[in-house]
Parts: structure tokens; sequence; C-alpha cells
């Protein structure tokens, strides 16, 4: 059964695919991707293959493994992933994992363990599985998915077996939702999801065009000294806090390269009349306050957000005015 995967996907999947027929592929992979990417269906294809008991390169969708994980049934396929999004994986799970890993197989072939994010391990359960990526179980296969390999210890890293799964160009992500949606898209919809096709996918489906425009509209305005604006551009902000903060990064990022001349085609719309408002140096000064804003409200969900980016707001306004 050929597999039908994203075209940005094929590739990465050839390399793994060739792995598997002449079995040099490794007892954990690590898998370095980036959100929006639909990595997971990568992974899925590859340990259906595994378990698949008529082939090495491809599921063949009929045999009683392949059965068995379209029922999503196999006793032999195991995921770890945190009990809440957001949270950690814990120590506890990847020691259950590790008792999984030692035992024999259910059906006399491969065990595949899967965790996702492996970054979200906490440090004592990184460690737990460190041991057993030292010493592996046969025929235990493991594959980590990674978006922040910083965040990974790099004694795991060197254990693994590396696959990255980059992005398509923007052209080639603008290009593939256009041809989703039969219809143009705006050249900045891929470049502010760093060019990640099913993010600019959503994006465009959900009316992102219009709630940036409305929000990009409203911050200018609030620069401008306008309080009532502030209020407007904190609110709509905080509807979504981590994906707005990005959207206003992306602008004032692209400001910043209006002030060396360097406004490309998929900059953001407000980028030039932001840039007639802010100099470099704020800009590039409440970029960064931005950047520790959006790890705070990620790393304490209890914050008031409207606050927050209210505060943040009036402070790029008083940096202004005294320079």
């Amino acid at each position: 059964m050929a597999a039908t995967l994203y075209p940005w996907l094929l590739q990465p999947w050839k390399t793994w695919q060739q792995r598997l027929q002449s079995c040099t592929f490794a007892h954990a992979t690590l898998v370095h991707t980036q959100q929006g990417l639909g990595t997971d269906e990568l992974v899925a294809q590859v340990a259906k293959t595994l378990m698949c008991t008529s082939s090495d390169t491809e599921p063949c969708g009929f045999c009683h493994g392949c059965e068995l994980m379209q029922s999503g049934t196999h006793p032999d396929y195991h995921e770890v992933r945190p009990e809440k999004e957001g949270k950690t994986i814990t120590v506890d799970q990847i020691r259950q994992c590790n008792r999984v890993a030692l035992e024999s197989s259910q059906l006399s072939g491969y065990r595949l363990m899967v965790i996702e994010p492996a970054e979200a391990m906490s440090e004592s359960a990184a460690n737990a599985l460190l041991k057993t990526l030292e010493e592996p179980p046969e025929k235990c296969v493991f594959v980590l998915v990674c978006h922040q390999i910083n965040l990974l210890l790099p004694t795991i890293v060197s254990r693994c077996q590396t696959i990255n799964v980059a992005a398509p160009t923007a052209h080639q992500a603008s290009e593939w939702v256009a041809t989703q949606l039969n219809q143009s898209i705006p050249d900045y919809a891929a470049h502010l999801h760093d060019n990640a096709p099913l993010l600019t996918l959503k994006f465009v489906e959900s009316d992102g065009v219009k709630q940036l425009t409305t929000l990009e509209q409203a911050f200018i305005r609030s620069i401008s000294g306008d309080v009532s604006a502030a209020v407007e551009c904190a609110q709509l902000v905080a509807q979504e806090p981590l994906v707005r903060l990005s959207w206003l990064w992306y602008l004032m990022s692209d400001a910043q390269k209006v002030h060396f001349g360097l406004l490309a085609q998929d900059a953001l719309p407000g980028a030039q009349a932001l840039a007639k408002h802010l100099s470099y140096n704020t800009l590039y000064r409440q970029s960064e306050a931005l950047i520790q804003l959006k790890e705070q409200l990620r790393a304490f969900t209890g914050l008031n957000a409207e606050l927050l980016i209210t505060q943040w707001l009036f402070n790029i306004n008083n940096e202004d005015s005294c320079l």
C-alpha cells in the first residue's frame, strides 16, 4: 500500500524507507521537525511498516499487523505523550515505557515506542530513558519526535539516528495551500508560520487574514498614542496570546528590516507603517520584551494576559516618547 504523504514528507520517508529495507535503521530515531508539517503522518507510516508482517518497505494494509494498526489495537505499538497538553512527560511514564520495552513482543515482531514531544520529558524522565537507550532491548525501536532539539539531553541526541523534516519554501507552502483551497493567498501567510503549510492552511481557513489586519491596525494606532486602540489591541491579543503575540513579533521583525531597506515580498502589510512610527532601536528592544512576555505567558498560564499585554504596549509608547 503506497504511502500518501504530504509532498514535503516524501524525501524523509524515502530516507527512512531505505533504512528499513536495508535494516540499517537504529534502535532509536530522533525526528527533528517543526509544528505544522504533519510529521505524525510520517511517523505513522513508519510504524505501520514496522508492524507489517508482509513487507519491509511499506505497509501491505492486509496482514494481521496492518489490521491491528488500523484499528488502533496493536499490542506492540505504544505512544508516550504528556497526560495534559503543555505538561511534562513524567518519569513514571518513561519507567512504564521501559518496562514494556523489556517485555517480549506479543506478535513475535518489533516493539515500537513513540515519544512525542520528546523535549517534554522531565529531567528525571530523560535520564530514565537514557539508561534504556544505552542498552537497548532486542527488536525494540524508539522514535522520538522533537520540535526543540536544544531542550533534549545531548546524550539522548547522540544515541539516536536523526531524521530532519524541513519545511518547504515559502513559495511551495503557499502554492500547496492555494491548491487545497482553490484560491490565492497572500505572500505573508506562509512567512507568518515559518512556511509550515498546515498552520498556514488553518490560518487562511479560520479568517486569519482579516484578524491579522484588524490587529495590525489596532497595534499601529496604539503606538501612535491612541489609548482606546491599546485596550482593543490587548483584548484582541488576549484571545489567543501566544499565537497573536507571534504575529506582532513578525510584524516588528519585518519593520526592523524596513529600516535597512530589506522589505521582502512576503513582509506583513503593516511593516512599513510601523517602521515610520518606531525607531529601529525601539523595535529591537520591544521585540525582545515581547519574546520574554510570550515565555512568561507560556510558563504561567494563570497570568492575566490582557493586563500584561496592555503594560507592554504602554511601555512601547513610553520608550519611544523618551527618545
